[in-house]
């Protein structure tokens, strides 16, 4: 199987997609290929983000405005540097995850995009659909679900 080229990895700023971006770095390092970190947000302002804070607790960081979206990014950044990945770039797009996800993978021209396993096996994500299933399921690329959860 030929290397991959380029991998993109998408990030929420929760522990377990910073996981699956270690993952993603490490494999880009060994094929020498690009990784593609994104972050899927929705502008949101520092109020609505307070209210989400009080109301989701742990679950909060997925209400995010597009400064925590870059923080988020600066993080997963670092995170994949230290895994070892060398050409690293990041970008932050509105809207839903898997939708963004496949935009970027697109527009990137990517051949494996990476995500996390969290909400795959939930009764919420078997009833409603998870990140990790929609991307594979909708993709057509190959698809890397790290177990980090």
């Amino acid at each position: 199987m030929a290397a991959y080229k380029t991998v993109v990895v998408g990030t929420d700023g929760s522990d377990s997609s910073l996981a699956a971006v270690e993952r993603a770095a490490r494999v880009a390092a060994d094929s020498t290929a690009t990784l593609v970190i994104a972050c899927a947000y929705f502008p949101a302002g520092k109020d609505r983000v307070d209210k989400a804070q009080d109301v989701l607790g742990d679950e909060a960081y997925q209400v995010v405005g597009s400064a925590p979206a870059e923080e988020t990014l600066r993080t997963a950044r670092e995170r994949a540097t230290k895994a070892g990945a060398t050409t690293i770039e990041t970008t932050a797009v509105v809207g839903e995850p898997v939708d963004a996800l496949r935009t970027v993978a697109r527009d990137s021209r990517a051949d494996l995009l990476v995500v996390g396993n969290r909400g795959l096996n939930t009764l919420a994500g078997r009833i409603l659909g998870s990140v990790p299933s929609e991307v594979a399921r909708k993709s057509g690329l190959d698809v890397l679900i790290v177990h980090t959860t």
